[in-house]
């Protein structure tokens, strides 16, 4: 009885020790997720109807997703940068902290997501947090151009840097910055809205997209629907990041992920 005592002890030592190895420097600061429930929305330009680039609006759903509260910040990107071995990101003399992270490429945001498990959002997820739930929206927070100062740091401030996340109000999800303060990186996408089911190839090309505005850009930017393209290894000082997750790519982990980061199948 002894022996198996002895046998079930050394496993569960070796489990768990092996749990606490594939943590990958679990006391890096986690960014806070906000959740988010599923739906179908119409994507693309719904209010003016003029962009191009976001036209035909089409239908899409979405199942429940965790995104982003904030932007990731260069002391959660430092952490991280540090355990990897990896260049810290330039400031340009403004400090770093809780000022939203810039001069992150594509790859190294990418790297940081699924550090935590986590990736990139998709373009519909992020329109969709974006406003509020698949709204009809203008600016992430709001539909007026007036009010837009309240929610969104943008070149009609006198901001001239990527600025502290969560000093302007959040949209009615909770979610702080979509529009203005740093454009943000986008993972999946499709570059053509009339043909939604033809996603891009991320492997075969290197044409990213980004969204939200920032503090150099005017107010066309900031809205929710519009979309630039550019390269993935590009760093500059006005593009960050936040990170996203499905609920069902965290149910379909199920304990693996519950023992290692997500309990109760959270974020």
């Amino acid at each position: 009885m002894i022996k198996y005592e002895h046998i079930a002890v050394l496993v569960a030592f070796t489990f768990f020790s092996g749990c606490a190895m594939l943590q990958k420097n679990p006391s890096i600061l986690k960014p806070e997720m906000v959740f988010v429930e599923g739906g179908t929305f119409l994507m693309g330009d719904l209010i003016d109807s003029t962009n191009t680039d976001a036209l035909p609006l089409h239908e899409v759903t979405l199942n429940d997703f965790y995104i982003g509260k904030y932007e990731v910040t260069f002391q959660q990107y430092d952490e991280f940068a540090a355990s990897q071995g990896k260049e810290l990101p330039r400031n340009d003399n403004y400090g770093r902290g809780s000022r939203a992270a810039v001069y992150v490429n594509w790859h190294d945001a990418k790297a940081f997501c699924e550090h935590f498990g986590w990736r990139l959002p998709t373009e519909n997820e992020w329109e969709y947090a974006a406003r509020e739930g698949g709204k009809k929206r203008l600016f992430s927070g709001t539909n007026s151009p007036d009010s837009l100062s309240d929610y969104a740091i943008t070149n009609e401030g006198d901001i001239s840097f990527a600025y502290q996340t969560g000093t302007k109000r959040p949209n009615d999800l909770g979610i702080h910055d979509m529009s203005g303060n740093v454009y943000e990186w986008i993972g999946a996408y499709y570059q053509f809205y009339e043909n939604p089911d033809a996603w891009h190839d991320l492997e075969k090309s290197s044409i990213r997209i980004i969204r939200g505005g920032s503090f150099r850009d005017g107010t066309p930017m900031a809205k929710v629907y519009w979309r630039v393209g550019v390269l993935a290894d590009i760093q500059d000082y006005d593009i960050g990041f936040r990170c996203a997750i499905s609920q069902e790519e965290l149910n379909k982990n199920g304990v693996f992920n519950g023992l290692l980061r997500f309990r109760n199948k959270q974020p």
